[in-house]
């Protein structure tokens, strides 16, 4: 899995660290330009697609791409 996390509309809720059967996200120790910590998507081989953080984030700044 490919996942992409869009900074410009991340505004750092954490919900998709905290919705992820998985644990594909932690939060990123390093700053972004709008002074959040963004999600970071630490293990994504362990995604299954599941869509569960696409689902419920507020801002829509998640992307879930299947590698073929």
């Amino acid at each position: 899995m490919k996942i992409i996390i869009d900074e410009n509309y991340c505004k750092g809720c954490d919900i998709c660290i905290e919705v992820c059967p998985k644990d594909v996200y932690k939060k990123s120790e390093i700053l972004n330009k709008k002074g959040i910590y963004p999600p970071n998507p630490v293990n994504p081989k362990e995604c299954t697609n599941c869509q569960l953080c696409i689902l419920q984030c507020p801002d829509q700044a998640i992307t879930v791409e299947t590698e073929e």
